[in-house]
């Protein structure tokens, strides 16, 4: 057996052990993803200052106590089970690098499969089909594959952080908006939010959040939250261009007195270039693709580029919505603690539908589970994949069930403390026995 070794481009060529894709093993990988850590302090540095890892939130005084100054509540240590039972060890164990591949391979998958939806939809316009009967042929699942994209980007950015090959970082939400952020940023911004959110309801807790531009229509007043959707379509969620614009005025940090970091110019600059050159030759090929082929002027790109991009960021929009604005408000938090699943069974069915199954929804059910343990356990979506959503959803239950975090009697109890002891009462009413059996993988 050979082992893995580095070309000068860092990339990592292949051992000669039993490939699961064309050109990389689990070694091979696993020895591209300890490189690539090695690049990364400041992800490194943000993973350690999250709820469920060793380091100290960034709210961290003096004294060395990690207090809030929004509401003086130390920062809260989660509850993770000790002694682990056996039916909840799959939820807190690091995925494996098949499963990271696997995870990346649906990626690249689902970038085929929106590009061809685009040529589909220039090729049903050919023969002088109508336009709308063509465009809502197109646009509904073109705007169901964004949901998806994001599902899956949130799953690979907590547990598969960097992909296999470097072109794949490209491909992860180039439909999102015409102007991202790039794919380090994403991850870096993301990891921020879950260092300084802990309680889902006190957003910006222990720092600076940058979803905070995210939930602002969503905490100014009940008249401003209805145009939330509106706002994502703007741009303002993790995708989209004016999240972008937001997260560059703050990070990289400043060097010492003020100066420019000393990798902004070397580093991230050039990183937010070449994403940027991407996106824009994306929107580019597809303005081009709605003008000779299609027998039109080059002014006339924007009939085929425009539904396009309507539906992708429809898609986005209302996915972001759900994955943020709904799992952080009080309403669906106070909605889940009288166990919807039991009571308004038609609506959870509707609503796991829309989202792409039960696996994506176990999400909005547990979000609270998964911004306690943003390490260990992950994306419940990700879990689901792999072992199927009813046994995530049963381990779910037992984790909310045995309290998210430990009792301290210096922390004044948020409200949400409340609502998840009366959710997980009403919950194990009707909770079945739990399951040991994995499922295989799936999307």
């Amino acid at each position: 057996m050979s082992t893995p070794y580095l070309r000068a481009d860092g990339d990592i060529m292949p051992t000669k052990t039993k490939t699961l894709s064309a050109f990389y093993d689990t070694r091979s990988y696993e020895s591209r993803v300890l490189f690539k850590i090695a690049e990364e302090p400041e992800m490194v540095k943000l993973q350690a200052v999250q709820p469920d890892a060793s380091g100290k939130s960034s709210a961290s005084t003096n004294s060395g106590e990690q207090r809030s100054k929004m509401t003086g509540r130390l920062f809260p240590q989660p509850n993770k089970p000790d002694p682990m039972p056996s039916e909840l060890a799959f939820l807190f164990t690091k995925i494996s690098a098949e499963q990271m591949m696997y995870m990346w391979n649906m990626y690249t998958l689902l970038f085929i499969v929106q590009c061809s939806m685009v040529v589909i939809y220039a090729l049903l316009l050919l023969p002088n089909m109508p336009y709308w009967v063509a465009t809502l042929l197109f646009g509904v699942p073109f705007a169901e594959l964004m949901v998806q994209n994001v599902y899956l980007l949130h799953d690979v950015i907590h547990g598969a952080t960097f992909p296999p090959y470097w072109w794949q970082k490209f491909i992860t939400h180039p439909f999102a908006d015409v102007f991202s952020l790039p794919w380090e940023d994403v991850i870096l911004e993301h990891n921020r939010h879950h260092a300084s959110t802990v309680d889902l309801l006190q957003h910006g807790e222990f720092g600076w959040d940058p979803a905070n531009l995210v939930f602002a229509l969503q905490e100014c007043s009940w008249l401003t939250a209805i145009f939330v959707p509106l706002w994502h379509f703007m741009g303002a969620s993790d995708t989209g261009s004016l999240f972008a614009l937001y997260w560059y005025a703050y990070f990289p940090d400043a060097g010492a007195g003020g100066k420019c970091n000393k990798d902004f110019w070397s580093k991230w600059l050039p990183r937010r270039v070449v994403h940027s050159a991407f996106v824009a030759g994306l929107w580019a090929a597809i303005w081009l693709l709605g003008t000779c082929p299609m027998g039109r002027s080059l002014s006339e790109g924007w009939r085929l580029a425009l539904p396009v991009y309507v539906a992708s960021k429809l898609g986005f929009s209302i996915t972001w919505t759900i994955f943020t604005n709904f799992n952080h408000s009080h309403v669906w938090n106070e909605f889940l603690a009288g166990d919807p699943a039991r009571t308004y069974p038609k609506l959870q069915m509707m609503m796991s539908f829309v989202l792409g199954g039960r696996r994506r929804f176990n999400e909005m059910l547990f979000h609270d589970v998964h911004h306690a343990f943003p390490n260990g356990v992950g994306a419940l979506s990700q879990r689901g994949r792999f072992h199927g959503w009813a046994k995530v959803h049963d381990a779910a239950v037992e984790v909310l069930h045995r309290g998210l975090f430990l009792d301290s009697v210096t922390c004044p109890e948020p409200a949400m403390h409340g609502i998840q002891q009366k959710r997980s009462l009403n919950m194990m009413k009707h909770a079945r026995p739990p399951t040991l059996n994995d499922s295989k993988f799936g999307a």
